[in-house]
């Protein structure tokens, strides 16, 4: 009964005919450096594991805003993050960057659909978001608070630096009174920071060939105290934790 009624509640969004776009990219190790530098990696032949998302982000974007996509920007929440590689990419390689969208499907608060990043047959990066239309009364899910192994003290201004090197300059996550326009009560964190800042926590511990899900959780308003929790157990399970879950994610 949800689904059905999640599929005959569409005011907008019933179709996703957006064309895939494509670039080739090569790799800038000033940029690649202030990337690192805001998001806790260090310097390595191979790329960061979400670094790819980076530079398909303007393709992303354009894709976004283009024709077929069945949402406006405005409203739309990154709920989830998927990464997966077979092997990692590097520095010197010349990169064939495609983005696409698929599987517009029913959320129990609107709609999702999933935005899809391919990086030379190696690494894909699925984005999810959600278009919130008011059905369904979200998640029952409760979860259990893991133990810390690290404090984060994340600055006000994280937001505004991650925004320069990822081009991601969404008001709501720069100032607070930007932020507060759009209903928060300061700036909040970009999720894919919060998910590089983890994968930074765990740099030289995951394999070459690696797949790391994500989903966000409450917003991470800026500044903030978080604790960060990583237990190996069949690979990796981690979150970041304030008052309540802002990312749990899970590297395999």
């Amino acid at each position: 009964m949800l689904l059905k009624a999640a599929l005959t509640s569409f005011r907008r969004g019933e179709t996703l005919s957006a064309q895939p776009v494509s670039a080739t990219r090569e790799v800038d190790l000033k940029h690649l450096s202030a990337y690192n530098s805001v998001c806790g990696f260090g310097l390595r032949d191979a790329l960061p594991l979400t670094y790819p998302h980076v530079l398909g982000f303007p393709l992303q974007m354009k894709l976004m805003t283009g024709a077929g996509f069945p949402f406006p920007l405005p409203g739309l929440v990154h709920i989830a993050n998927r990464i997966a590689q077979s092997r990692p990419l590097t520095l010197d390689e010349p990169l064939e960057i495609t983005v696409s969208a698929r599987d517009l499907r029913p959320h129990p608060q609107g709609t999702q659909v999933d935005v899809v990043t391919s990086v030379s047959g190696v690494w894909e990066g699925v984005s999810t978001y959600l278009r919130r239309t008011g059905a369904g009364s979200g998640s029952s899910e409760e979860l259990e608070r893991p133990i810390g192994s690290a404090v984060w003290r994340v600055p006000a201004d994280i937001g505004r630096r991650y925004g320069a090197v990822s081009g991601d300059r969404n008001p709501i996550h720069l100032y607070p009174l930007s932020a507060k326009l759009f209903g928060f009560k300061r700036a909040i964190a970009h999720g894919m920071w919060t998910k590089a800042r983890c994968l930074a926590a765990l740099e030289g511990r995951l394999p070459e060939a690696v797949t790391v899900d994500v989903r966000f959780k409450k917003p991470l308003l800026i500044p903030g105290r978080v604790e960060f929790s990583a237990v190996e157990k069949n690979g990796w399970e981690f979150a970041v934790w304030g008052k309540g879950p802002h990312l749990v994610g899970s590297a395999t």
